[in-house]
């Protein structure tokens, strides 16, 4: 008997905690039905593939079923690793005005891992309260093709310094500011560079050199030297090669003869430069010794110039006055 009231009392337990999990969901149900802002749809798209990593771009759809609304309500994103279910991402966009029964696309964009698995969760906040929210499981981003002409590698900017001067042309040391602004180390790629001349497109000179492997948001400097004919006006092109593919490409302009406006009719002349006065020398070929002349002291080389010419006028004075005397 005793044994059939304690059957009875666990049941009737059970049955008072599934009646309690069960009206608490439906009241969560109740209260994201009866609010104004809620979710039509949510869509995620693939904007930039890389190796090991995507962009993702999610977009919410956010209706409202009520009353115009001009709250602060925003849309709140968190992605939840699906094997450790840890938060990984949150981000937070704000919805803004929007009027009854009007739908508001709100897109975000996020980094994601592609040999994880993830549980994506976009929530609308309104007034700091929980309005709605939609859950979505997602896998399989392993399975998405490479970007292959996003190297994340982006050239900023090129210097030029004269590094020699002669009867064959100007040497033109091309220094080269490569930054990685993809999330990983990138590729060792290889660089063609070119020295074209502006007029007749012909190119004076061309060399490779290879990028190496750079880290997240780090700059890279490569150098490489050119050999050009002075005197004329050269565009340098800048290629990135992946394999046999050009993967970016750039150019900056390096004028040996630039020209100026010489009078306010906009008569224009070409002007002359002299390569060899920006030629750059290394510190340690630069001689700083300087030779003494083989025999002269200080006071030599203090001594007036013109002391010899000063007494011969001096002589020729006297002889002029001693002349009048006798006269």
């Amino acid at each position: 008997m005793i044994q059939k009231r304690s059957v009875y009392s666990f049941l009737i337990l059970l049955i008072v905690l599934v009646s309690a999990t069960s009206s608490g969901c439906l009241r969560d149900f109740d209260e994201q039905e009866s609010s104004h802002l809620g979710i039509r749809d949510v869509e995620l798209s693939a904007d930039s593939v890389k190796s090991t990593y995507v962009w993702l771009n999610v977009t919410t759809y956010v209706e409202n079923m009520g009353a115009n609304s001009d709250s602060n309500a925003t849309v709140v994103l968190k992605v939840f690793n699906k094997n450790t279910g840890l938060l990984e991402k949150k981000q937070e966009a704000r919805i803004g005005p929007i009027e009854q029964w009007e739908t508001k696309a709100v897109s975000q964009s996020i980094s994601l891992l592609k040999s994880e698995d993830y549980r994506i969760s976009t929530t609308i906040m309104d007034d700091g309260q929980l309005s709605y929210e939609r859950k979505m499981i997602l896998t399989g981003l392993d399975t998405l093709q490479n970007d292959m002409h996003d190297t994340g590698i982006q050239i900023e900017t090129i210097d030029f310094l004269v590094r020699e001067t002669s009867s064959k042309g100007v040497v033109i040391q091309n220094d080269i500011y490569l930054k990685n602004e993809g999330l990983e180390t990138s590729k060792d790629y290889r660089i063609l560079i070119k020295a074209r001349e502006m007029d007749a497109r012909l190119v004076a000179d061309k060399e490779w050199i290879s990028s190496g492997e750079i880290k997240p948001e780090e700059t890279s400097i490569r150098s490489v030297n050119l050999t050009v004919p002075a005197g004329y006006n050269y565009v340098v092109e800048i290629s990135v090669w992946d394999g046999n593919t050009i993967v970016n490409t750039d150019e900056d302009y390096m004028q040996l003869n630039p020209e100026k406006v010489i009078d306010k009719d906009q008569l224009v002349q070409n002007k002359d430069i002299n390569t060899a006065d920006f030629l750059v020398e290394d510190e340690e070929d630069y001689n700083w010794e300087y030779d003494y002349v083989a025999g002269e002291t200080a006071d030599e080389a203090e001594t007036p110039g013109f002391t010899g010419p000063i007494a011969i006028i001096g002589f020729i004075a006297a002889l002029y006055m001693a002349r009048r005397r006798l006269q």
